[in-house]
């Protein structure tokens, strides 16, 4: 783009920075390395860093930089052109136990044995939507916006469907899941994990479990369908490559088959609303709705009090430390709890959790650091926060903020979702740090 550029990058990724730069037309790009990990240090450990010598070269590392930003480039690092994936030959012979080990042997598959995608077995499955084989159905890449991102057909698609174990009928669910352009896989150091949400017809149709054991494994399209959803994001986005494409430092049991669920829409209390319609869809539409998250905490706790107070207080106290967004997974017998107790609405319960779940002195400080500075010079509000002590501070997190710098929204949306399931054998619920990402059309794809 032709400014002057010196990626800081720490060592434990050197390999999948040089080759990131190759596979994106830059091979001779300057990079400047540091120690790993650089998280946690003091000012003092920072200063040793910069005066000290990039780990790789063992030149000093600020006059490496400098001379990355000043220099003219070489006639080698002038040189440019793209790395494209090798796709291999259209079809394989040999037996069916090569052919699994050539799947696992070249990560394409979750480590499971497949269903091996014969012509017939495809075609089969392209039965299940009325799309031409051959159309794009979108891109995926192991990044949000990153490149280069890799296009992919309704065929592509059914491949991958039929290696997971899919039927025809499921077909139309996945094609919905893969043109929401988002990966199961994604390249953090941090282990995302993903959920998918099924609303409207189409789950009964294809009888997804939304009854007891609703998000374990008791059923044919809970399992395969978020099953291919990991599969498609490795053969059709270049994902989940540990050290190039995946980078989760411990990984999550999730990602096999990407908490695939349906709502218990024929339970839900009277005016609560399924969530796609909430999502601005008709009731009869079928949707999959997609959440990025870490980790889900599956509560079976009897206190004295109304659930959604312990939910409050489990927000306040429990919940995963400095995350703004939460989704709620409700038996129908806790939903019909909180309806007795006066919320009609799921956005009624949300914006109630959201205005009266507080943050910790410990974490509000942690992570205010410029507010903590404030208050201790008097500014207001957080001086009169700082005088509360080790208590709760009335911050409320769980509200949808604009971009930094932006005017405050004068009807702030909770960033809390609802979700109804389960079989009604006692008032449990699970709750998360996932957030709602997007939604897509099911009908669409038949």
């Amino acid at each position: 783009m032709g400014f002057p550029t010196a990626p800081l990058v720490t060592i434990a990724f050197k390999d999948l920075a040089k080759s990131n730069a190759a596979n994106r037309g830059m091979p001779g790009e300057r990079i400047c390395f540091l120690p790993h990990p650089m998280t946690n240090k003091s000012d003092e450990q920072m200063y040793a860093v910069l005066e000290g010598n990039d780990p790789v070269t063992n030149k000093p590392l600020m006059a490496e930089i400098i001379d990355a930003l000043t220099k003219p480039l070489t006639a080698d690092e002038k040189k440019t052109g793209m790395v494209n994936p090798d796709i291999g030959p259209a079809t394989y012979v040999g037996t069916q136990d090569e052919l699994q080990r050539l799947y696992c042997d070249n990560n394409m598959t979750d480590f499971m044995p497949i269903i091996l995608p014969t012509a017939e077995k495809v075609e089969a499955m392209l039965k299940g939507t009325s799309h031409s084989p051959d159309e794009v159905v979108g891109k995926l890449s192991a990044a949000q916006g990153a490149q280069p991102s890799w296009s992919f057909t309704v065929k592509h698609v059914a491949i991958n469907a039929v290696m997971a174990g899919a039927s025809p009928e499921y077909l139309p669910v996945i094609l919905a899941i893969s043109a929401t352009g988002q990966p199961a896989l994604f390249s953090s150091t941090s282990s995302f994990s993903r959920m998918v949400l099924l609303n409207g017809p189409i789950s009964d149709q294809i009888k997804m479990n939304y009854g007891i054991g609703a998000m374990g494994p008791f059923a044919e399209p809970n399992a395969v369908i978020g099953r291919a959803w990991t599969i498609l994001s490795k053969n059709l986005g270049g994902c989940g490559r540990p050290g190039e494409t995946y980078m989760g430092s411990l990984g999550s049991n999730f990602n096999y088959n990407n908490l695939c669920i349906a709502e218990t829409e024929n339970k839900l209390p009277d005016g609560w609303k399924p969530f796609h319609v909430q999502k601005g869809f008709k009731p009869d539409e079928s949707v999959v709705s997609i959440f990025s998250g870490w980790s889900l905490n599956n509560v079976a706790w009897f206190p004295n009090m109304p659930y959604h107070e312990l939910i409050k207080n489990w927000l306040t106290h429990f919940f995963s430390f400095g995350t703004a967004a939460a989704t709620l997974l409700l038996d129908p017998t806790v939903a019909r709890d909180a309806k007795d107790h006066g919320y009609n609405s799921k956005e009624a319960l949300s914006d109630y959790w959201s205005k009266n779940s507080k943050t910790p002195a410990w974490l509000y400080w942690d992570t205010h650091r410029n507010e903590l500075k404030q208050a201790q010079a008097g500014v207001e509000p957080y001086a009169s926060y700082l005088k509360m002590g080790d208590g709760e501070i009335p911050f409320q997190r769980f509200y949808r903020r604009g971009r930094p710098g932006a005017p405050p929204d004068p009807n702030p949306k909770s960033s809390i979702e609802v979700v109804v399931l389960g079989g009604e054998t006692n008032t449990y619920w699970a709750g998360g740090d996932f957030s709602y990402v997007t939604s897509a059309s099911v009908d669409k794809w038949r």
